[in-house]
């Protein structure tokens, strides 16, 4: 869908806010439809001068001026970002953790259009991974805007229940933490076998990102690219098994399930 016309309001410049302002000028939207706005004003204004774009003071500013409104600040600044918002016929997309869209029509109308995202920061490199769903106000266009938008920073799935993104949130929303969590101790780990600290360094890098990149392109299983890197008795089947023994796979497990429970506490 072609965005040209359409004005953006990002409403929250954190690290979400700023990766997919980021992200929309790297993928080719015009900077100067897009608007900014933060509680941090100097911090809305800087990034709206390095990305030029243009930022405004207030979050009912911002809405009066924008087709699309983007909600990127903390689910527990929302209600207060808000509260003087009078002008709700444009579409609204929240990505903050845990916020219903139940929720958000209580802050807005009951007549507001909300979509529901959960994207991540990968989408500051047109990496992201971003899941969405649509409130019951919405239109078939406003679907088209939303995975526009989102594809311009990455892969989208849309959901079909709001219930399932707490188990997005969980799993990519927070996922890139846990990601860089293996680098770093991949990278420890080859230090500690006599690496140099910068070799170590770039090998965890480039092998997660190239295992990923081999993940979804290929048209087999990771179980199945596992098994072919497995060669009996070999090297990788030994520290296949040592991960088994730590509980690799059982704390990632638990990780997704804490992270999605406090997603689901954090709409309560």
């Amino acid at each position: 869908m072609n965005l040209e016309d359409e004005q953006i309001g990002i409403l929250g410049v954190g690290s979400m806010g700023r990766a997919l302002a980021l992200g929309l000028c790297n993928a080719g939207f015009a900077p100067n439809k897009l608007m900014l706005c933060d509680k941090a004003q100097e911090l809305a204004s800087n990034t709206a001068t390095e990305l030029g774009a243009r930022s405004v003071a207030s979050s009912a500013l911002l809405a009066e001026k924008s087709d699309i409104v983007i909600i990127a600040v903390k689910p527990g600044d929302v209600e207060a970002a808000l509260k003087n918002v009078s002008i709700t016929d444009q579409l609204w997309i929240s990505i903050a953790a845990g916020l219903t869209i139940s929720k958000l029509h209580s802050y807005l109308s009951k007549e507001a259009r909300i979509i529901r995202a959960m994207p991540n920061t990968p989408a500051l490199i047109g990496e992201g991974a971003t899941s969405f769903v649509l409130g019951k106000k919405t239109k078939e266009s406003d679907k088209a805007i939303a995975s526009t938008i989102f594809s311009s920073v990455g892969k989208v799935w849309e959901a079909p229940s709001e219930t399932l993104l707490d188990a997005v949130t969980g799993l990519s929303g927070s996922g890139p933490a846990y990601i860089f969590v293996l680098i770093e101790a991949l990278a420890d780990a080859g230090v500690r076998e006599g690496l140099p600290r910068e070799a170590a360094q770039l090998l965890a890098t480039q092998t997660v990102v190239g295992a990923g990149i081999l993940a979804r392109e290929s048209d087999k299983s990771p179980a199945d690219l596992k098994d072919q890197v497995s060669s009996p008795g070999g090297t990788t089947i030994a520290g296949l098994g040592a991960l088994e023994a730590a509980g690799l796979r059982s704390a990632i497990y638990r990780a997704v399930r804490a992270a999605t429970l406090r997603s689901k506490e954090l709409a309560n």
